[in-house]
């Protein structure tokens, strides 16, 4: 369940950023910008903020590498259902939902990675250094 929530709060923030559909920050930022400046400003600053918080926990769980390696898989798989003729990647609407998709996925797992690694080594990680 800890999973398929952190998923879900990835996906919700990268499609409340944007999405191919007409209800997303980046459209309504740049239909209303010139009537609602600070509102878009500060509604952007706090998803900055959860970016910042995402990024850093996804970078901090599986570094740079791991972020390839899973975006690899992602593509891999993707490959495979257009190889089978399970998807076709003509539509930019679907390809914009495969690629919100893979990052929610790479965002979750980053987030998870810490509890997954102690549930199947037993191991503790600590960052942190008493001063």
């Amino acid at each position: 369940m800890g999973f398929l929530l952190r998923w879900l709060f990835a996906f919700v923030i990268l499609t409340a950023t944007y999405n191919p559909t007409a209800y997303s920050y980046v459209r309504w930022a740049m239909g209303n910008w010139a009537d609602q400046k600070p509102l878009i400003v500060l509604i952007g600053l706090v998803l900055l903020i959860a970016y910042i918080l995402f990024v850093t926990a996804v970078l901090r769980g599986i570094g740079a590498l791991g972020v390839v390696l899973v975006l690899a898989v992602i593509g891999a798989a993707v490959w495979v259902l257009f190889d089978f003729g399970w998807l076709s990647l003509q539509n930019p609407t679907v390809n914009t939902w495969i690629a919100l998709l893979a990052l929610s996925v790479v965002m979750a797992v980053g987030m998870y990675w810490g509890i997954l690694w102690r549930r199947m080594s037993g191991q503790l990680e600590v960052d942190d250094d008493e001063v």
